[in-house]
């Protein structure tokens, strides 16, 4: 993992965020970028001056925030983009060629009952990038134990394991496998491939009716650091994504999320 992005917002609990997300990259030895993305409407004539001022005081909002972490001597790349958050990010993250977006949950200050506000929704939703969602106030420490939950194990896109593969060599974590046989259960589901098999220590094989109602099932005994779970039509989040906002009555974990980019 050599390039990791994180977007910086307004909430409370950005630089908590930031410090996370340094401590992370620190551990693999890779560069971060530190993004901020605008979208101004301006009329014609003024373009290029309101373009230039937003983009000095993001960047001066971006290096206010990296000066109140501990840097740990990561390479840390300020950058700013126009447009529309998801294309803009989805195309930063493929001109910069970065492995990892880590998100808050929330990037603004709105109402507690929200585990994903909308910024961080769309982002999971509506792009393809692997991300790794920290809780607010979470603090980095290593992980020991990942448990990945699926209700289907088959895999065609060759990288798709690439993200979780890294941090469990990295940190040398023990990765436990949940299936989870759902009402959209279909032959073959649990069929693990050799790759994901020569990762497994343990698998479990639970009947839910979606795959976080297994989750919350088998956590305990699992007792994980990292959370994973996979972006897919009818995956882990199901209904809970066809709006960008996802609440904590719906959703919530107090540990880091890795969602993983679609396995088909």
């Amino acid at each position: 993992m050599k390039s990791i992005l994180v977007p910086v917002g307004s909430s409370k609990n950005s630089v908590s965020h930031l410090q996370y997300a340094v401590d992370f990259a620190k551990a693999f030895g890779a560069k971060l970028y530190v993004v901020q993305v605008y979208n101004v409407q301006t009329k014609a004539g003024t373009m290029m001056k309101v373009d230039e001022m937003i983009e000095r005081e993001s960047l001066g909002f971006l290096k206010s925030h990296v000066d109140k972490v501990n840097q740990r001597n990561v390479e840390i790349i300020l950058k700013t983009f126009k447009g529309k958050l998801g294309d803009t990010l989805e195309l930063a993250c493929q001109t910069l060629d970065v492995d990892l977006i880590i998100l808050e949950p929330r990037t603004n200050s709105i109402k507690d009952e929200v585990y994903l506000g909308k910024t961080s929704g769309k982002i999971v939703k509506q792009t393809n990038i692997p991300a790794l969602i920290v809780p607010e106030g979470y603090v980095y420490k290593p992980i020991v134990k990942i448990l990945l939950a699926m209700k289907s194990a088959i895999i065609k896109k060759e990288d798709a394991l690439t993200p979780l593969i890294t941090i469990k060599n990295q940190f040398k974590a023990v990765l436990n496998l949940l299936l989870v046989r759902t009402p959209f259960h279909n032959e073959g589901d649990f069929d693990v491939n050799e790759e994901l098999a020569g990762l497994i220590t343990n698998t479990t094989i639970a009947e839910n009716a979606t795959t976080y109602q297994g989750v919350l099932e088998h956590y305990k005994e699992n007792n994980p650091d990292l959370l994973c779970v996979v972006r897919r039509k009818r995956g882990f989040f199901m209904k809970k994504w066809e709006k960008n906002t996802i609440l904590k009555k719906d959703f919530s974990s107090n540990l880091p999320v890795l969602v993983l980019k679609g396995l088909k």
